[in-house]
């Protein structure tokens, strides 16, 4: 097995414990001040574990909420929270291996659509069946070959 599939392996293995976190809705306050509020904490104690201001808390939670808030700074509300800040970045596709199937079979579309085209002009037009085929054969060739013109 070659380093890159090897790589991609051990990086779906981790993924796969995010994938069911996908399906959770953030909560509209954003996840500080939710947690904050259903522990029963005010805004001074939690200024307090994080050695700020209460408006500085206020911050960070409105910071959260906009999504403009730093990985170090949720980290540091979480730990002062007692919770632990989880990240990760999950394939929309659902699996990494599913990503590259449709980046590779779309790179394929190009490459003989182009060909095709080219030999249409020349009155030398492939049938549907033969095209698909091409489109198949291709994909497997990119997905083999993993270049990094797949990511264009």
């Amino acid at each position: 097995m070659n380093r890159k599939k090897l790589q991609l392996e051990q990086l779906s293995r981790k993924q796969n414990g995010f994938s069911a976190a996908v399906n959770v809705a953030l909560p509209p306050t954003g996840w500080l001040k939710a947690v904050r509020t259903s522990l029963g904490m005010s805004l001074q104690q939690l200024a307090d574990k994080l050695s700020i201001t209460r408006q500085s808390v206020q911050e960070i939670e409105k910071r959260e909420k906009e999504g403009q808030i730093t990985l170090n700074n949720l980290k540091e509300a979480a730990n002062a929270l007692d919770m632990q800040l989880v990240y990760g970045l999950v394939p929309k596709d659902g699996t990494l291996e599913d990503l590259i199937d449709r980046k590779a079979k779309e790179l394929a579309v190009r490459i003989v659509s182009r060909t095709s085209n080219n030999m249409k002009l020349e009155d030398q037009e492939n049938s549907k069946q033969r095209i698909k085929k091409a489109i198949e054969d291709r994909t497997a060739i990119i997905k083999d070959e993993f270049p990094k013109m797949l990511w264009d």
